[in-house]
């Protein structure tokens, strides 16, 4: 169903309770979808299998021995004096 924002607002326990029942719920702002109100339960099926972000950063190419080299001795170099 699709609420208006203000009628959303006075009734939200209805929303609420719709949603729950019924399926996501559309609030509209001047004719426009502004928001989706979803159960809890709607709302863990659809972050249940998204991967984090350390999944992802895990998941990314695998560094070369090279480039680890590299970066390990750019860390290990004195830093610079500043100029004043």
């Amino acid at each position: 169903m699709e609420w208006q924002l203000q009628d959303a607002k006075n009734q939200f326990s209805e929303v609420v309770r719709r949603a729950r029942s019924d399926g996501p719920q559309i609030v509209t702002l001047r004719g426009e979808r502004a928001a989706i109100v979803l159960s809890a339960q709607d709302y863990d099926a659809l972050v249940r299998d998204r991967p984090t972000l350390v999944d992802h950063l895990l998941t990314g190419p695998a560094w070369d021995d090279d480039l680890a080299e590299a970066v390990t001795a750019r860390a290990k170099a004195p830093s610079r004096e500043p100029a004043f």
